[in-house]
């Protein structure tokens, strides 16, 4: 599928919606279960008598779904290359059974490559809301992305 936006098309302070995502009990503890699972991300029970008061998300769940995000709102149509990694990521408050995430990404820097390669880097800080409009994670990332084919 050819990529529509390319390096070009991203300037400073541009900010991307990436739609929003329900997010269930069952695949709290079905990822936890899995990959993180501590007993307030597995046990209804024991998560009630936690400082939670209930099941909360692995903020490696949150990430998961924030990428899931990422990638169907926006990288699907970019001539994305790679990530170099993440600078930073936070976790502000816990994601719950029922909430619904929003996430945006805003372009805070976009350079082209030194090299005169056909691309160039571009910084983005990640942002994930619940239903309340309550910012529960951020994320400063790196991407590397295609320039317009000449």
């Amino acid at each position: 599928m050819a990529a529509l936006h390319y390096f070009e098309d991203f300037h400073v302070g541009q900010v991307i919606a990436l739609g929003d995502r329900a997010v269930s009990e069952a695949e709290i503890i079905a990822f936890a279960r899995q990959f993180d699972p501590q007993y307030f991300h597995t046990d209804p029970e024991a998560a009630r008598r936690s400082i939670w008061g209930g099941i909360v998300a692995s903020g490696w769940h949150t990430a998961s779904l924030f990428m899931r995000l990422l990638v169907d709102g926006h990288l699907r149509d970019v001539a994305s290359i790679a990530s170099p990694g993440v600078d930073e990521i936070r976790w502000l408050k816990p994601v719950r059974p029922g909430d619904t995430l929003a996430g945006r990404v805003t372009v805070l820097e976009a350079t082209p490559s030194r090299s005169g390669a056909p691309r160039g880097t571009i910084r983005t800080l990640g942002e994930l809301t619940n239903q309340k409009g309550e910012l529960v994670m951020t994320l400063r990332a790196i991407s590397i992305i295609g320039r317009r084919p000449s």
